[in-house]
């Protein structure tokens, strides 16, 4: 008896039968860029090998115009047929199912050879789009088609036609970008006309026996974005025109709503596709921050789809589903949707990886086999790098004895999960405490290594971690000064007003520890959708009303000394998040300033290299902010002894807090012991 009998089941598509409900969604990960097949083939494979019923590759390009960015893969040539050939000869030789998803980015493309169906240039590219003519546009359709009869050539199960997310064939259905005055611009029917006759040339192309999928924009989150009746509409006449599956996207890239980022409510806009349920006859398919297999049971029970697209925990565990099946569910790597390794790696033009899974998109390169001959190893310090290392040397066969001298895993990722918004870090922790406990790790709590206790071992590997760093800022000793870490840890409390001293990824994050009340509205669903004005599109055009924050739970000034905006150097795709939700909750961000000195009322500071313009930042609190510094001491003891050591992580480089970085250099460190 599964605890997933939804999940698991068959999908019956009349063709051909999906073994269970569970789809891994598309993600360009920039491995079809590589021009390594191999490469390609075992990431799907691996996937594949892990039970998931149905895959949907990348965006591929249908011509040259319609890339995301120049040089963009796609299926131009008999050459590029035979390198996606060998991709589905090893999924299906792995027993799995794949459809090649055809995205055409319209003004979204970071081209000078980008098309629109209007001349409006797009507020997240670069390039002002070309207006189609008639016979542009007969172009775009048939290049589509083309592309999908070449995925039937290479051996692709089904084809995906992006029509979501803001790209090409949803930039025709709203008025927002279509201007147009002719039969593809105007009236619904007539804005409608381009995605509908995609489907059907498609259909046509391919045949009766083959997978297509069309992902629909459900909620566009945009100004006069399509209404509730004109999705419904659209998704009928899709199905008419020969869709075998639809799917569900939420949200254009432009749209100042986040949707699939950590602070995102799990399953936040499932209820747009229940919706549709029932409106159609085919296979209706849901997503957006689903990453456990209780969360997408959950969801299939509740009736809101009859499948769930997860993409990203397929970077963080390809074998999600097998491990989900056999009862193993506690042993499946958790997305924690922070975009570090893989959309901010994706929109940087870099290899996608996973923050979790760092062997994600590595499969050829970042192997842990067994060891030749196992070594006894010291791993000191149970944070990220060092559970990364000990868990992927215990793997590889290798003795492993890691020494924490709290009485809890985790270091800096336990101050992570107080930050509201970062709730999922706690599942990251459960996962590697499940992990250890399945491990022959010895692991030793409470223990503080010394050098004499590193005797014995073959390599030592220290992960000691940082320690707040102190900015040396004068102070009268009246004031309550205290650091981020004894704040987050809740050592210490914070008065009503507060002044943050430091505007990086830590300021930010202690400054909405600050400004939130508990729980977070991460966990309160119905809250987080009014805080950012998420609506139903029934009642309102795009799903977008204005904004509803609640009241800050106390005052805050965020200050940093470089002469730029504060939170620039945040993450690539999240970064507006927080600078969003900072501004919305009244607090006041500065940079450039000089700290002049801590007083009892609060930070005195100053502007320009004069420092002119002195103001009192009035505060009860002052919570420190500035960085970190390396915990080195038994490192440098070591060394000094003559003892080859290894470091890692906030060790060996005390830049922000980045498990990132940890878990990636613990795990390939392990693999070359």
């Amino acid at each position: 008896m599964t605890a997933y009998p939804r999940l698991l089941a068959p999908l019956d598509l009349g063709h051909v039968t999906l073994p269970n409900r569970v789809m891994m969604g598309s993600m360009h990960t920039n491995l079809e860029e590589t021009g390594d097949w191999n490469r390609v083939a075992e990431f799907y494979a691996e996937r594949a090998r892990g039970g998931v019923g149905l895959m949907v590759t990348g965006g591929m390009a249908p011509n040259r115009e319609g890339g995301v960015f120049a040089g963009a893969a796609g299926l131009f040539t008999a050459a590029d047929i035979a390198n996606h050939q060998t991709v589905t000869d090893r999924v299906h030789a792995a027993g799995g199912l794949i459809a090649m998803q055809i995205l055409h980015a319209g003004r979204y493309a970071y081209s000078p050879e980008c098309v629109a169906p209007s001349a409006i240039k797009s507020p997240i590219s670069p390039f002002p789009p070309h207006e189609l003519d008639e016979a542009g546009i007969e172009k775009q359709i048939a290049d589509i088609a083309t592309s999908a009869a070449r995925a039937r050539a290479a051996g692709y199960d089904g084809i995906e036609v992006m029509g979501s997310e803001g790209y090409f064939l949803n930039q025709f259905l709203v008025t927002h970008t279509n201007k147009r005055t002719d039969r593809w611009g105007g009236s619904y029917d007539n804005r409608m006309r381009l995605p509908v006759e995609v489907v059907r040339r498609v259909r046509a192309a391919v045949g009766d026996d083959f997978i297509l999928i069309y992902r629909l924009s459900m909620i566009d989150l945009i100004p006069d974005g399509s209404s509730w009746d004109e999705v419904v509409t659209l998704a009928k006449a899709v199905e008419a025109a020969g869709a075998s599956i639809l799917n569900t996207g939420i949200g254009w890239h432009e749209a100042r709503v986040p949707t699939i980022a950590t602070s995102v409510p799990r399953r936040a806009f499932t209820w747009v596709t229940q919706k549709l349920m029932g409106q159609v006859a085919i296979p209706v398919i849901t997503s957006n921050r689903i990453n456990s297999p209780e969360v997408a049971e959950a969801v299939l029970a509740d009736g809101c789809a009859d499948m769930v697209s997860m993409a990203r925990p397929f970077l963080a565990d390809p074998h999600f589903v097998r491990k989900a099946a056999a009862g193993r569910a506690a042993e499946i790597a958790p997305c924690i949707a922070c975009n570090q390794a893989c959309l901010d790696h994706t929109f940087s033009g870099r290899l996608t990886s996973c923050l979790v899974n760092p062997m994600a998109c590595h499969e050829t390169e970042l192997r842990l086999d067994p060891a030749r001959e196992p070594k006894r190893i010291a791993v000191v310090g149970a944070g990220p790098a060092g559970l990364a290392a000990a868990l992927a040397a215990d793997r590889r066969g290798h003795h492993v004895v890691l020494f924490e001298q709290d009485e809890r895993i985790g270091g800096q990722l336990n101050l992570a999960c107080e930050v509201p918004g970062k709730e999922e870090f706690h599942g990251l922790i459960g996962w590697f405490q499940t992990m250890l406990a399945l491990s022959k790790v010895d692991l030793r709590l409470g223990a503080e290594a010394r050098a004499a206790d590193m005797a014995g071992f073959d390599e030592v590997i220290i992960a000691t971690g940082v320690r707040p760093r102190d900015p040396g800022i004068e102070s009268d000793g009246r004031a309550q000064v205290i650091s981020y870490a004894d704040l987050l840890s809740g050592l210490e409390e914070a008065g009503p007003r507060v002044a943050v001293i430091g505007a990086g990824g830590i300021g930010f994050d202690v400054a909405e520890y600050l400004v939130e009340a508990h729980p977070s509205p991460t966990l309160r669903p119905a809250d987080w959708l009014k805080e950012w004005g998420i609506a139903d599109p029934a009642t309102t055009r795009g799903g977008l009303t204005s904004p509803a924050p609640e009241k800050p739970a106390r005052t805050v000034t965020l200050m940093q000394r470089k002469p730029e905006k504060p939170g620039r150097g945040l993450g690539k795709t999240t970064g507006w998040i927080h600078r969003a939700t900072l501004q919305a909750k009244g607090v006041e961000m500065i940079g450039g300033v000089t700290y002049e000195r801590i007083e009892a009322a609060g930070v005195r500071i100053s502007f320009g290299p004069e420092r002119e313009n002195q103001r009192l930042i009035s505060a009860d609190t002052v919570v420190v902010c500035t960085g970190q510094e390396s915990e080195r001491g038994l490192a440098d003891a070591l060394v000094e002894a003559g003892v080859k050591v290894h470091v890692i992580g906030g060790a060996d480089i005390a830049t922000e807090l980045d498990a990132k970085r940890a878990i990636d250099q613990g795990t390939r460190l392990a693999a070359r012991l």
